[in-house]
């Protein structure tokens, strides 16, 4: 089925976009009702899985090409691992939350960074804990998580209002800034038991490739980045209508966890490597660039107001997970581990979480 004739089903049947004319789903290609919504829902969810793909690809190609590009300016290795690889994970998130707030669909950027960040504890470190027992209890992660609660309160108060505008953005961008340079700091400073960090910051960057290739890939990665982005928002909120819940949960859920699987690859392939640690130290890099850029862009950007209602639920849900790290981590069990059973604690918690979403819009 070609696009245009999709979108002339999801307009006219479902009647999602504002300002258009209902149509009876008998009179789009004169498809009965019956017949037509199992399709809509199979094409919708498509859509979806297609635009996550997507992302991953693109977000990948961006990375590779940009850091080529900084390495032939003559960036180090260091600096490239810290910036442009660092934020390439949450390319995804920044990128569909900044688009939603463009289309006027507040919900699902504010759901998309926090459920990204829920899901980065919970189903994500949760699993990766699952798979190998994770060591928590280095001194830069010890350093790193009194920062990401800082990050956490300081957020809540500018969201407090209600609205996230663009001083508000701006801050949380001028944030951002100065976690990356206390990063690159402490990396340059990195004591022994961090040795591990810096080398992998480093070894994490792509390989060289040529001038022209390099500015190839970052020009495809950014435009297939931003059409697919604008794909899966409008895919979304289509979703949410089909379903009749809000945009707010489809960012909590579904848009959360699709954001959210480069940073399950990327723990698992460092547990497989006997690098647990650097998986922890992942995530938590993760939830503060959620925080700062994502928000933080996509305020800077497009200026929204928002439910206070749900972002009180979500925002404690999310602060409860990241404090269930330094408990399970520090206080309960072995300490400085995160053993199998509390991974599998995080992740049953996660699951509880998503079924009371879709359970308070029934």
């Amino acid at each position: 089925m070609r696009l245009a004739s999709l979108m002339t089903i999801f307009d006219g049947g479902l009647s999602i976009r504002q300002g258009m004319t209902p149509v009876k789903c008998d009179t789009v290609r004169r498809v009965p009702c019956h017949r037509l919504e199992p399709m809509l829902l199979a094409s919708l969810i498509i859509t979806i899985t297609l635009g996550f793909v997507a992302l991953a690809w693109s977000a990948d190609r961006f990375v590779d090409g940009s850091s080529a590009l900084a390495r032939h300016l003559g960036v180090s290795s260091l600096l490239i691992g810290l910036t442009v690889v660092g934020i390439g994970t949450s390319l995804p998130e920044m990128l569909v939350s900044t688009i939603a707030a463009l289309e006027g669909t507040p919900g699902i950027a504010l759901g998309n960074a926090l459920g990204s960040n829920i899901a980065n504890v919970g189903l994500i470190l949760g699993t990766t804990a699952l798979v190998s027992p994770l060591i928590i209890g280095s001194g830069i992660l010890r350093r790193e998580f009194p920062l990401l609660m800082f990050v956490v309160v300081a957020t809540g108060a500018l969201l407090v209002d209600g609205t996230l505008s663009r001083l508000d953005g701006l801050l949380l961008l001028a944030g951002m800034v100065g976690v990356l340079a206390w990063m690159a700091w402490q990396s340059r400073h990195a004591r022994s038991d961090d040795a591990l960090i810096s080398r992998e910051l480093a070894s994490a960057v792509p390989a060289a490739m040529p001038p022209r290739q390099a500015m190839l890939w970052t020009a495809t990665g950014l435009v297939i980045l931003i059409a697919s982005s604008r794909i899966l928002v409008w895919a979304a909120v289509a979703l949410a209508s089909r379903l009749g819940i809000s945009d707010l949960v489809i960012g909590l859920t579904i848009v959360a966890v699709g954001t959210s699987l480069p940073e399950l690859a990327a723990g698992i392939a460092s547990v497989r490597r006997g690098e647990g640690e650097l998986a922890v130290g992942n995530i938590m890099g993760s939830n503060l660039f959620n925080l700062l850029a994502v928000l933080g862009i996509a305020g800077a950007i497009a200026p929204f107001s928002f439910d206070m209602s749900g972002l009180a639920r979500d925002y404690g849900i999310m602060t409860g997970f990241m404090l269930a790290i330094a408990v399970m981590g520090f206080l309960v069990g072995q300490r400085g581990r995160l053993n199998r059973w509390e991974g599998g604690v995080l992740v049953i918690a996660y699951l509880a979480y998503q079924g009371l979403l879709f359970y308070s819009q029934g």
